[in-house]
C-alpha cells in the first residue's frame, strides 16, 4: 500500500477528495460512476475554455493548439502502450464504441459478431444493432455468474472461422472483475485471425495496466471522466486496418480523418494531464527513467493499493468484520476473486439495497445502487436479485475510509 506521506500527496492532487460541494464531508466510494478529478485538469480546462482560436488556421495561436493536440495523441499512445494506429477523441466512450463497432460490422467480410453477456450495454447494444443492420448473427458468450467474469476458454468454445467482429469488456463496472484481455484475444485469433476485435476499457482505465501491444486488439475505448479527467469527451485507439475501413467523414476532407467537426483542444490537453499524473506517480514508486516504464509502475502500485483496500473491505481489518462475515451479506463474484479491481458489489438478505445506500449516505459514505435494469440486469437477474450496493474505490482512497465504511455497515445491518 501507499504510505501515509505518499497517499497525502496523491490526495492533494485531486478535487473534492473529502467533501462534496453540495452536501459537505463524505467518503467517495462511487468511483466507478466517475472518478475524482485532478486539480490540474480543472485548471487546464478553464485555461483552454478561454481561448477563442480554432485549430488549422494560419496563426500562432492555432499552431500552438495543434501542438497540444499532437502531444496528447502521443500521450494516449504511451498510456495505452500502442505503437502506431490512430487516436481519436469523440463525444463519449459510449459514442466511440458505437462508431467503432458500427464501422467494423459494415466493413468486415461476412461473418458472425461475437460478444459476451458480461458486457456493459455500450458495446453490447452497439453490437446487437449493427449486427442486425449488417445482416449478421450476434452470438453472446455466457459469463460465469458465480465469478462475475468471462474467460478465454468460454470465448474459445464459441469462436468460429467466420467470426468477423468481436467485442470484449476489459473490466465490469458491476462485478468489478477484470477479464484476461490478451488471453481472450489469443483464443479468438487462433480460430479467426482476421476478426476485428474491439475492447471496452472504460471501467479498467483508472486502475492502470493498459497494454495494447500485449493485448493485440483493433480498437480500445475509454471515458476520461472515469480516469481522473472530466466529462464531455471519449478517447479511442484504432489499429491501422480498423482505421482504414469506410467511416463517417466529410467529402473531400483529410484522408483517414475520423474526428467530425472542430474538437475541444481542452479535452486533448486534459488527457495529457492524466498521463502526466501517472508519470508523476510512477516516479514516486519506482526509479524508472523511461516514461512508459513509470506509467507501468504507477499501474502496478495502484493495483496493489486497491487490492489491499478491497481485501480489507471484504475480509475486515483490525477488529472490524468485513462484508464476507457480516450477517446475510452476499458478495457479487465471490469473496475471494483475484480478478477484482477496486470494486465490491453486494446485497444483504432482509434489507433492500436501496436502504443500505440511503443509510450509508446518511453516514457520510457515498456508494451507488445498481438495479437489474438495462445497465446491470445482465449481472443481477441471473443471481435472482433486483438490486445491489456498489462500493467502488480508487487509489486515492484510504484504509481509514474503509474502516469508516465497515463501521457504518455494522450499524446498518440488523
Amino acid at each position: 500500500m501507499f504510505d501515509d506521506t505518499l497517499l497525502s500527496a496523491i490526495r492533494a492532487r485531486f478535487v473534492h477528495v473529502e467533501e462534496c460541494p453540495f452536501t459537505g464531508p463524505r467518503i467517495f466510494f462511487e468511483n466507478a460512476g466517475g472518478a475524482l478529478t485532478l486539480k490540474s485538469v480543472v485548471e487546464t480546462s478553464a485555461r483552454f475554455a478561454a481561448i477563442p482560436d480554432n485549430q488549422g488556421r494560419d496563426n500562432p495561436a492555432s499552431q500552438a493548439l495543434v501542438k497540444v493536440i499532437d502531444r496528447s495523441r502521443a500521450d494516449v499512445r504511451r498510456f495505452f502502450n500502442a505503437d502506431g494506429g490512430t487516436v481519436i477523441f469523440g463525444e463519449s466512450g459510449t459514442e466511440l464504441l458505437f462508431r467503432l463497432i458500427k464501422d467494423a460490422c459494415l466493413g468486415a467480410p461476412e461473418g458472425v459478431v461475437l460478444g459476451s453477456t458480461v458486457e456493459h450495454p455500450a458495446s453490447r447494444s452497439a453490437a446487437a444493432r449493427w449486427a442486425a443492420q449488417s445482416d449478421r448473427r450476434h452470438v453472446l458468450v455466457a459469463h460465469d455468474d458465480a465469478n462475475g467474469s468471462v474467460t478465454a476458454e468460454a470465448y474459445a468454445a464459441e469462436v468460429a472461422p467466420d467470426t468477423a467482429v468481436v467485442t470484449i469488456l476489459h473490466t465490469s463496472p458491476v462485478t468489478g472483475m477484470s477479464m484476461d484481455l490478451p488471453a481472450i484475444v489469443a483464443a479468438v485469433r487462433a480460430v479467426a485471425p482476421d476478426a476485428y476485435i474491439i475492447a471496452d476499457g472504460i471501467q479498467h482505465a483508472c486502475h492502470g495496466g493498459i497494454d495494447l501491444t500485449a493485448a493485440g486488439v483493433d480498437g480500445y475505448v475509454i471515458s476520461p471522466y472515469k480516469v481522473f479527467s472530466r466529462h464531455g469527451y471519449g478517447v479511442a485507439w484504432l489499429s491501422d486496418r480498423l482505421a482504414a475501413l469506410a467511416h463517417d467523414t466529410l467529402i473531400g476532407g483529410p484522408e483517414g480523418n475520423w474526428e467530425l467537426g472542430t474538437r475541444d483542444t481542452g479535452a486533448y490537453a486534459t488527457f495529457s494531464e492524466v498521463v502526466d499524473y501517472f508519470d508523476w506517480l510512477g516516479a514516486q514508486v519506482s526509479d524508472a527513467s523511461d516514461p512508459r516504464a513509470r506509467i507501468e509502475a504507477a499501474g502496478e502500485a495502484i493495483h496493489e493499493h486497491e487490492t489491499a483496500l478491497t481485501q480489507a473491505m471484504v475480509h475486515g481489518t483490525g477488529n472490524l468484520a468485513g462484508l464476507a462475515t457480516l450477517p446475510g451479506v452476499q458478495i457479487v463474484g465471490g469473496a475471494d476473486n483475484p480478478a477484482r479491481e477496486g470494486l465490491v458489489s453486494f446485497w444483504a438478505e432482509g434489507l433492500p439495497s436501496a436502504k443500505i445506500v440511503e443509510r450509508l449516505n446518511g453516514a457520510g459514505v457515498r456508494t451507488h445502487l445498481r438495479k437489474a435494469d438495462h445497465y446491470s440486469g445482465n449481472i443481477l437477474a441471473p443471481l435472482g436479485q433486483d438490486a445491489c450496493v456498489r462500493v467502488s474505490l480508487a487509489h486515492y482512497n484510504s484504509m481509514g475510509e474503509v474502516r469508516r465504511f465497515l463501521t457504518a455497515m455494522q450499524e446498518i445491518l440488523p
